[in-house]
């Protein structure tokens, strides 16, 4: 492993280019964090996996602090009038990053980190054929070689985890064992170098012996004795949205816009369920999803879907779809199952444009016969309409390929984003495109998509509850049943879900910030104003906060992102 980057002994230069420190900044990113390099289109680093051992953190911590005072001495006076809206969030994020390192600690609370982190590294080089196979299955086994000493950081750090932390972990865990056994080689099938391919398998060998011997201490030693907490806190969960997201609303006035929203989305569902049928709107919902699951699998009714979907903004002129290689719809990876759907698309800095992938989790065969037909249930046609919007066509996949041409390092990438900008586009997409007239003659696509929002409503309120207030798990998973129809086993996963990644109340959060600057904007352009030159504006900037967008947009003086 190389050892990290040491910046603070570069001395302080006032008079230093932001430019300059933007790109120090991400080196930095890229040495301690290179499986997110890879996901960033940064290829230096592919060989290597994340340092977790006690003396790298605290290397990063040192380094992070440095780059702090770094950034500090760059005087304003300098910058360009882009510059000034950078510059400030920026030291947010290196902030963020220390909230992480020393007050939030994931590091020593979660396996699933480190199960979904070898993953995730190893699936981006199995993924994206950005080179020969062959090379790339050379930095697989270099991974895989690291893998023992990687969970071993796992096994010194993690001592005291809260018990719903270790159940994720073990099945995010078990999951990482499936892929490295069953996953990995098939990427590699069409490699024929014999040395190379008895190297994987004695390294794949020993990577699952290594998580094997883990999963069983968690089972047998950690988990028994499990009894921390997993409530961040009001202070430390408010700084990470400030620090993050860029979201400074007190925690209360946000829990009251979520239930506001919560009660006014409600009704919708209710008057567009009379639509539908006759009955309570949860069980009009019910028969729809009964009635309409997908005829051929999930996976294939996705494929047909984000070609409407690409043939309607198009023809709707919503917004630019820049010319890129097409999406591979496929099922999920095992190691990423807790997730329904998800878009892994190749990194802006990707030197020439290689495939994305659009995950779907099919019902799993060894599940019981209730449980199945829960799951096609959840996916049922109406829903899904939403979810390909929010992955692929206007959401994620297209955004990427508009990021893809911003100028601004430090609002490209990937690991300066804030998710409350990328995941409030995808989720606001969902209702742009409703709005647009999709499907306006089948009341149940709106339906779907309104159970979507209640969904993302639910995640805030219950985030806030659960780690500001004293909700638990179960009465989270009941929130989850009444207030956003959700069945059970649906329900308890995303209360859980609320355990680990509480920043999950970004999706309504950034949903609502986006339709307050386009109301804004609007206001702001008066006649001239247009759906589509507002979309590929905002795209074109790139990645930034709320606030910092409304700078760019609006000016200074932007006014409140929520209200």
């Amino acid at each position: 492993m190389r050892p990290a980057w040491r910046f603070d002994s570069v001395p302080m230069i006032a008079s230093e280019p932001l430019h300059h420190f933007v790109g120090d900044y991400l080196s930095h990113l890229y040495e301690t964090n290179p499986s997110a390099a890879t996901f960033d289109g940064v290829h230096a680093y592919d060989d290597l996996l994340e340092n977790l051992d006690r003396g790298a953190i605290d290397a990063d911590v040192q380094a992070l602090s440095g780059l702090a005072r770094r950034l500090a001495a760059i005087s304003t006076d300098s910058l360009t009038g882009d510059e000034r809206v950078e510059r400030p969030m920026i030291a947010a994020h290196i902030q963020g990053r220390l909230l992480e390192l020393e007050k939030v600690r994931t590091w020593e609370r979660s396996p699933q980190l480190y199960g979904e982190l070898l993953g995730t590294s190893l699936a981006g080089q199995a993924l994206f054929d950005y080179a020969p196979a062959e090379e790339r299955a050379r930095r697989v086994l270099s991974k895989l070689r690291q893998a023992p000493r990687f969970i071993q950081s796992a096994r010194d750090n993690i001592k005291d985890p809260p018990g719903i932390f270790v159940k994720i972990g073990l099945e995010t865990l078990r999951g990482t064992v499936r892929f490295i056994e069953s996953d990995l080689p098939k990427a590699f099938a069409d490699v024929d170098d014999l040395g190379l391919l008895g190297d994987l398998a004695d390294a794949q060998t020993e990577a699952i012996e290594a998580l094997r011997a883990y999963i069983a201490h968690l089972e047998g030693e950690v988990g028994p004795k499990a009894r921390a907490s997993f409530r961040l806190g009001a202070d430390r969960f408010a700084a990470k949205l400030r620090l993050e997201e860029g979201i400074e609303i007190p925690l209360g006035r946000l829990l009251e816009i979520g239930l506001r929203e919560l009660n006014a989305v409600q009704e919708e569902f209710r008057q567009t369920a009379a639509r539908v049928g006759p009955g309570d709107p949860a069980e009009v919902w019910a028969r729809v999803k009964a009635y309409r699951t997908p005829e051929h699998g999930v996976v294939q009714a996705a494929r047909e879907q984000i070609e409407e979907l690409a043939r309607f903004i198009r023809r709707k002129d919503l917004v630019s779809i820049p010319p890129c290689e097409p999406v591979v719809v496929a099922a999920t990876p095992d190691f990423f199952r807790w997730s329904f759907a998800s878009m892994w698309t190749p990194g802006p800095f990707e030197a020439r444009p290689t495939r994305a992938y659009y995950y779907l989790t099919e019902a799993d065969p060894s599940w019981p016969a209730d449980r199945r037909a829960e799951h096609l249930r959840d996916l049922a046609v109406p829903a899904l309409w939403s979810i390909s919007m929010h992955e692929v066509y206007p959401g994620h996949f297209l955004h990427f390929q508009h990021l893809r041409q911003v100028e601004s390092r430090a609002r490209r990438s990937l690991l300066l984003a804030p998710a409350s900008f990328i995941e409030g586009w995808a989720h606001y997409c969902e209702h742009m495109m409703i709005e647009a007239g999709f499907e306006k003659q089948d009341p149940a696509v709106r339906l779907g998509q309104l159970a979507e929002a209640l969904i993302r409503i639910a995640r805030l309120v219950v985030a806030i509850r659960l780690h500001a207030e004293d909700m638990s798990v179960e009465q989270g998973v009941r929130f989850f049943r009444e207030e956003a129809f959700l069945e059970e086993s649906t329900a308890r996963r995303e209360a859980e879900r609320g355990t680990f990644d509480p920043s999950y109340v970004v999706y309504t959060a950034g949903k609502l910030m986006l339709l307050k600057l386009r109301e804004d904007c609007k206001a702001q352009a008066g006649a001239e104003f247009s759906l589509k030159g507002f979309h590929d504006r905002l795209l074109r900037n790139g990645l930034a906060t709320f606030h910092a967008h409304r700078q760019l947009m609006l000016g200074d003086g932007a006014g409140a992102v929520m209200e």
